[in-house]
């Protein structure tokens, strides 16, 4: 018996096109920025148990320029049956989640008539039975895929599929700012090189394009006012370093700034006022002073403008 879902979350099915085989030479900044979205599957799969209860899960992402998904990650395994195993489109249970859009999944797997059986080996070594499949997909395209499985066969039920849905919506959005943070890097010129640095190619000043900047700006804002609200400590802690990869290099020594007081910069920084600022924070408008105060004077700054453009040399702020 097969239990799939509404599609997913709205999201139009993917459409014939989406995989290209001509993709270019990877450059190590797409290199890196794929290693990253690999440990956001990994942290997705712990979540994914918690959420669900199901002591199995494993993933992987689309490789590129190929219509199969890598599964790269596992948690709560026993063997290492399922570990590099290239699932394509169409076949298998994550295949057919992939080639739908949606999640799918199977009250037994090996005897399944809803299903392919490229993979019943590897599957029936790890010793799992009912299992789910959902897709992570981002702009209408298929970007990986979240498994959860048990090792007997038993409905997983409405409220484990719900779960595991709603980790992988989590992982979607993730990827979206992830993009998004990486696009305005590489159209600023700011690039991390060898996965390490930022090294800046340009701004404002040097003729680089002054809207590019502002979207620049108002995305380091948006991203350090996202990082609060996320709980796991690892994909925050990669959230806030991507915002400093937005702004200039830092020299040596410095002024230093709390979190909230860079937060509260970075939305003055973007134009807005101290009632917006409180608003887009959650914080009242006299903390949103107080947090302003203080970053003027660690600054040496007497106004707003002035503790921006002290910010920004100081390589606190894009």
């Amino acid at each position: 018996m097969q239990v799939s879902l509404p599609p997913n979350g709205g999201v139009v099915p993917v459409r014939t096109g989406v995989w290209s085989a001509h993709q270019p030479h990877r450059r190590s900044d797409e290199v890196t920025a794929e290693a990253v979205r690999v440990v956001e599957i990994r942290g997705a799969l712990l979540r994914l148990r918690r959420a669900t209860g199901l002591p199995v899960a494993f993933g992987g992402l689309v490789e590129p320029g190929r219509p199969q998904v890598r599964i790269s990650e596992l948690s709560g395994t026993a063997t290492a049956a399922l570990r590099s195993l290239a699932v394509s489109s169409g076949s298998g249970l994550g295949g057919k989640a992939v080639a739908l859009a949606r999640p799918c999944a199977v009250t037994d797997y090996s005897s399944s008539r809803h299903i392919s059986h490229e993979y019943d080996i590897p599957v029936a070594a790890e010793g799992i039975r009912s299992v789910l499949a959902v897709p992570v997909v981002v702009r209408r395209r298929v970007r990986g895929v979240l498994y959860g499985a048990l090792r007997s066969a038993q409905p997983l039920g409405d409220r484990a599929l719900g779960a595991a849905v709603a980790v992988a919506r989590d992982v979607e959005r993730t990827l979206i700012l992830r993009d998004e943070a990486w696009e305005l890097l590489t159209a600023t010129g700011r690039v991390p090189l060898d996965g390490a640095t930022a090294r800046p190619c340009g701004g404002p000043e040097t003729g680089a394009g002054t809207g590019a900047w502002e979207q620049v700006r108002e995305a380091h804002a948006a991203l350090r006012a996202l990082a609060p609200r996320i709980t796991d400590p690892v994909l925050r802690a990669d959230l806030l370093a991507a915002c400093g990869l937005l702004a200039a290099p830092r020299p040596a020594e410095g002024p230093a700034l709390a979190p909230r007081e860079l937060d509260v910069l970075s939305w003055v920084a973007a134009g807005a006022t101290n009632a917006a600022v409180g608003e887009r924070l959650g914080l009242r408008p006299e903390t949103v002073k107080g947090y302003l105060r203080s970053a003027m004077r660690k600054l040496g700054a007497h106004t707003r403008g002035e503790a921006v453009t002290a910010a920004r040399r100081a390589g606190l702020l894009p």
